[in-house]
Parts: structure tokens; sequence; C-alpha cells
């Protein structure tokens, strides 16, 4: 089964970020990313960036995802 901490380590092995957040039940996960790499981008690309780095995991391993993701000057307004 997977653990919120490996989804964690998986995003930021694939994506450079300045917070990762994942709490889930093992099956269904809910996730804060905070990436640079965000900028510029739409919510669905976002989206894509964190799918490309959770590779065939996203498929094999997490049944359920959801997640909101910011630059790091939306997580400062946010906070």
């Amino acid at each position: 089964m997977v653990d919120p901490e490996q989804i964690e380590e998986w995003i930021q092995a694939g994506l450079a970020c300045v917070h990762v957040e994942v709490q889930g039940d093992g099956q269904h996960f809910e996730a804060v990313i905070v990436s640079p790499a965000f900028s510029g981008k739409s919510r669905v690309q976002r989206h894509q960036l964190v799918y490309a780095a959770l590779g065939d995991r996203m498929r094999a391993e997490i049944h359920a995802l959801s997640m909101q993701t910011f630059t790091p000057e939306d997580w400062a307004r946010h906070g």
C-alpha cells in the first residue's frame, strides 16, 4: 500500500518543489504542491506536470489524487 510520504517523495523527485504535503488513506490522496515550475501555467498544465512526475505510479499505485497547485507567490498570498 502506498502512503502519503511516498507520494511526496515521488513528486519531489520529479518536480522542483518548494513545498509538498500529501494526506490520504492509502487509496485516495489530497496534495498541496508549491513549485516555481507552475508559473504561467494553467491548472490543467500544472496537474500534467505532477502526473508526469509520478509517471506510471499514477495508474498503477495511486487510485485517486486531488491536488491544489500553487506558485511560490500564490502560496505566500494563500498562507
